[in-house]
């Protein structure tokens, strides 16, 4: 375990804290005027190995050559040039830092943090870090990484093996109750698909059209299918699917598919992967799911059993109702899909720009 101090004074800014993989959603954006929890569980941290936040540089003034070296392969309207490493926590771990609410950014219900540092060491008075609460972000405070220091305190707890995250079960349901600000009866709230499927999607989605090879691809039926399969259609050529993607995974059989969609580790970010195959069978391609939405699209749960009405035999299981289901078509997250595309070698393709140039049209389309 870590504690995070200021590299001006020594000052503790953050309780004890185990690192784990930056969640997928991490920069999402959601909808608007709503609330998003916070981002972190509480005692942990995690670390975005790239350039993050302002100043921001167009592509015009980088130019391809300058964003391959960064591992950008198709056009974007601009990259952050923020130093790399930012570390983010929950609100709740900060120590000893003081906020500034005057530097609120860009915001509209709360903290954006777009003109930088909002939160000084109370010690010594430097920037040490930007506090987020906007409505439609997730609520978290990234530390900077040239004004923090991390200490060891403790051995860090061995991460949990693939088998024992599977017995855990802890999965992200895709329903959720999204909470609306600046309504005139004050906070409410409905049932929604989850932002973290959202995001979740979009990150899968690009992988799967990237192994596409821009030919059409089927995705398994039930819960799978109403996620991905409208969006690949549109996107894809019409005809019958000349690429399969299926399911793979600890304790799973890995199925005869040009492409598996595969959980990563929600403490160390590795990324599930099948033993290589022998002989000169082709491997498939590989497209990682957090392992949380990975586990409900295998493993969906089954309904809870109807409560007996008066009173109950003791055999009849007795629980509350299972949450709602939610209507709404399922829209993947463009802004996630799109930062995971133009990762991807594949994303050079010209069909590949074309979807990219367009996302604005897939939007207004429902696509995403």
């Amino acid at each position: 375990m870590f504690v995070f101090v200021c590299a001006g004074c020594d000052a503790e800014l953050t309780a004890p804290l185990s690192q784990v993989a930056l969640p997928v959603h991490a920069h999402q954006s959601y909808g608007n005027g709503l609330q998003l929890p916070v981002l972190m569980e509480s005692g942990t941290f995690a670390v975005e190995p790239e350039r993050w936040g302002p100043p921001w540089r167009r592509w015009e003034d980088i130019g391809p050559r300058e964003a391959e070296a960064r591992g950008i392969y198709a056009p974007v309207h601009a990259l952050p040039d923020g130093a790399p490493g930012a570390i983010v926590i929950a609100p709740g771990d900060t120590r000893g830092a003081v906020l500034i609410p005057e530097k609120r950014g860009v915001a509209c219900c709360g903290l954006a943090g777009s003109d930088g540092p909002n939160m000084v060491c109370e010690a010594c008075g430097l920037p040490v870090a930007i506090r987020i609460d906007d409505c439609s972000l997730w609520q978290a405070v990234w530390l900077a990484p040239d004004s923090v220091r991390r200490l060891r305190v403790d051995a860090d707890a061995v991460p949990l093996s693939w088998d024992d995250l599977m017995a855990e079960g802890t999965g992200v349901p895709p329903f959720e109750p999204i909470t609306h600000w600046g309504s005139l009866y004050g906070a409410s709230h409905r049932w929604a698909w989850s932002p973290q499927w959202e995001a979740a999607a979009g990150q899968a989605l690009a992988h799967l059209l990237a192994a596409s090879e821009g030919r059409p691809v089927a995705v398994p039926d039930g819960l799978p299918a109403k996620v991905f399969q409208p969006t690949l259609n549109a996107l894809l050529p019409v005809g019958p699917p000349a690429r399969r993607a299926g399911f793979a995974g600890p304790g799973l059989s890995v199925p005869d598919a040009d492409i598996l969609l595969v959980p990563s580790h929600p403490q160390t970010g590795t990324v599930w992967t099948p033993t290589a195959p022998a002989g000169p069978a082709a491997r498939p391609y590989v497209a990682p799911l957090p392992f949380g939405v990975w586990l409900r699209l295998v493993f969906p749960e089954t309904p809870l059993p109807v409560p007996a009405s008066n009173v109950a035999p003791r055999a009849i299981l007795r629980d509350d109702p299972p949450p709602p289901s939610v209507d709404d078509a399922f829209r993947i997250d463009s802004a996630v899909f799109k930062r995971t595309l133009v990762r991807l070698p594949p994303a050079r393709s010209p069909w590949l720009r074309e979807i990219l140039a367009n996302l604005t049209q897939h939007r207004y389309a429902g696509l995403f």
